[in-house]
């Protein structure tokens, strides 16, 4: 696995995973370690996920079809998210023993969704690439995917280097961040109200 641990080994990890089309069955590769068994389990829901909204918006097949990715799309999600918060109980395990300043921020974003928006937009990256090489497609088409491409990697890189400073300034005791819990309400049986009986009718406005 990676010896390194910053913004510029998670971008080649995620590159690397969407560049080997076995990736997502999980094959071929080591299975990675403490932080990066989160991170990978992050980018490969982020893959289904992504690869299930394309297929719900078919049209040459029927509602039930289209309805069974839905409910797809909300285990990834369901998923994805997990995923982000073991990515920041992993990494703040390692940070038990840093001694926060006085001064210390608290930064509301934490490394875990930063490293998700990282995986966002790799997979951005990756489709956006996909369209410039398109044999089929006319020239306004290329040239359109190509200025958005390079859009793409510019927020990547600008958000790779937020990761590292925030993750710097942890280890230093000069910020700090939060396991914040989504409590996805509408994927719990005890909690969406169309899931444990009917809803009550809403007020009339």
């Amino acid at each position: 696995m990676q010896a390194q641990f910053d913004a510029a080994a998670i971008v080649a990890f995620h590159d690397e995973n969407l560049s080997r089309k076995e990736w997502l069955g999980g094959a071929g590769r080591p299975a990675p370690q403490g932080s990066w068994l989160a991170i990978d389990a992050n980018h490969r829901f982020n893959s289904l996920l992504w690869d299930e909204e394309d297929r719900a918006r078919r049209r040459d097949v029927g509602p039930a079809e289209i309805a069974a990715s839905k409910r797809l799309i909300d285990r990834y999600n369901q998923q994805r998210n997990d995923a982000v918060e073991a990515i920041d109980e992993a990494l703040l395990a390692q940070l038990v023993h840093i001694r926060q300043t006085d001064s210390a921020r608290l930064s509301s974003e934490t490394a875990g969704a930063m490293i998700d928006r990282l995986s966002i937009l790799a997979l951005k990256i990756f489709h956006m690439r996909a369209q410039t090489r398109r044999a089929e497609a006319g020239a306004a088409h290329i040239d359109t995917c190509r200025a958005r491409m390079q859009r793409l990697i510019i927020q990547r890189h600008d958000l790779a280097c937020c990761l590292d400073r925030l993750l710097a300034e942890a280890h230093q005791g000069q910020a700090y961040f939060k396991v914040y819990r989504q409590f996805k309400m509408y994927n719990d049986p005890s909690l969406n109200p169309y899931l444990y009986g009917v809803p009550a009718a809403r007020p009339a406005s």
